[in-house]
């Protein structure tokens, strides 16, 4: 047996198993069909029109795409068997990046800077953790607190003194293009503004993809389905995943498993520096100290989330990215129509699991259905401090509703030896 066998695929129709992907698509297809129809139902009910407007879809798209690189920085580091939970301090040395090359050089080279910062941390956790057998947990809360003190001695030394710069920020850099498709966006516009079940919801979603949308975010999305193809329909994918899964099996069919790893963490670096440099160039005006907000370990949530797969690991970046943008709106009074929507939620829920026998867990959806429900009907706006923690309490449920079902790859987080049975 050689390495190509990693690669070798059985035909198809060879058995159920081959279709398995295919149906995990269309299943996650079907439920991000029947999210929207939800949200869509909610807007209608509620007057609640930001819940998606294109206002409201623009923002938490941008505000995504930051959580979403991380985690796939995420995926890919894990997928080898390294948990990378550095991407906070990676992303930090990403936003610093963008504002000192962004400021002196542009935005291309600005982009780039950030990318090569990801990437050094990246590889310093490779080094710690692969070729040095660190602790995993440890390298990346150290290379979280380095990159925090790094980033505010930087920004003290090299923007200091800058017009519209300061010991804690960087001035004002310049924006990447953005991508504007009139003859498309204007129709949709005007359907939006039509106020129609469903038909302006979608309108709104065409107009937020042709109006106004950042390179970097295209290229974020690019780079997520890139990721996908990567790691699920080449050799080199297999092989990495291998990796991850049972590397003296990997070792032993040839596969140099430490070059394997340290690609795959240099690259998860890279692609947090990225999300960086997004909030750096486009989400805010200019590098801040402490602008990333713990996005690093948000996106490592939204990973887990998503079952280790790059579309379930967008989908809960989503649910990050939408929560936080939406209180930019209409501010509480869009947070309390979504009261009514973790109600549906939850009752789904619940009645999913008292059909899949699951009783227990179906009761206790069913209770929190009916407290959000509760809420919803005395009170007409939920409090501020409520709107403010709205995006971690989703995180938190989102999670606990997919614990069930996650399986991370069986060897994450273990060290590595060369020739050592496990």
């Amino acid at each position: 047996m050689s390495t190509a066998d990693l690669a070798t695929r059985p035909p198809a129709g060879a058995s159920p198993a081959a279709h398995a992907p295919r149906r995990s698509r269309l299943r996650v297809a079907g439920f991000v069909a029947a999210f929207f129809v939800v949200l869509c139902t909610v807007r209608v009910l509620t007057g609640a029109d930001e819940l998606t407007s294109s206002g409201t879809l623009s923002i938490a798209l941008v505000a995504t795409m930051p959580i979403a690189l991380a985690g796939l920085g995420g995926l890919w580091a894990e997928r080898a068997g390294v948990v990378n939970i550095g991407l906070e301090g990676m992303m930090i040395m990403g936003t610093l990046g963008a504002g000192y090359f962004g400021y002196h050089y542009g935005v291309t080279i600005g982009v780039l800077g950030a990318v090569a910062l990801g990437a050094v941390g990246g590889a310093l956790h490779a080094l710690a953790t692969v070729v040095f057998g660190v602790d995993h947990i440890v390298s990346g809360v150290a290379i979280n607190i380095i990159a925090a003190g790094v980033s505010g001695f930087l920004a003290e030394a090299w923007f200091s003194g800058l017009s519209g710069g300061g010991p804690t920020q960087s001035p004002p850099l310049p924006k990447p293009a953005t991508i504007d498709i009139a003859f498309i966006s204007d129709p949709a516009n005007r359907l939006e503004d039509k106020g129609w079940f469903l038909l302006s919801d979608l309108a709104s979603v065409v107009e937020m993809f042709t109006k106004n949308l950042s390179v970097l975010v295209v290229l974020g999305l690019l780079l997520i389905v890139g990721s996908w193809w990567v790691l699920w329909r080449t050799r080199f994918g297999l092989r990495l995943r291998s990796c991850g899964e049972a590397p003296a099996a990997a070792e032993s069919l040839g596969v140099d498993v430490y070059r394997y790893k340290i690609v795959a963490v240099v690259v998860s670096g890279a692609l947090a520096g990225l999300g960086g440099a997004l909030l750096a160039m486009v989400s805010s005006s200019g590098f801040q100290v402490g602008q990333t907000n713990n996005r690093g370990y948000i996106g490592l949530a939204a990973m887990i989330f998503g079952n280790w797969r790059p579309g379930g690991m967008f989908m809960g970046s989503t649910l990050f990215g939408y929560t936080q943008a939406l209180p930019f709106r209409q501010g509480p009074t869009s947070v309390h129509a979504l009261l009514l929507l973790v109600a549906i939620l939850l009752l789904a829920v619940g009645v999913l699991q008292l059909v899949r026998g699951h009783r227990r867990r179906a009761i206790g959806a069913l209770v929190f259905a009916v407290v959000f429900l509760v809420w919803f009907l005395v009170t007409d706006t939920v409090p501020s401090d409520f709107t403010q923690m709205a995006p971690y309490v989703t995180t938190l449920l989102v999670l606990a509703l997919a614990s069930q079902r996650l399986r991370m790859p069986a060897a994450d987080g273990l060290i590595y030896r060369k020739g050592s049975a496990g």
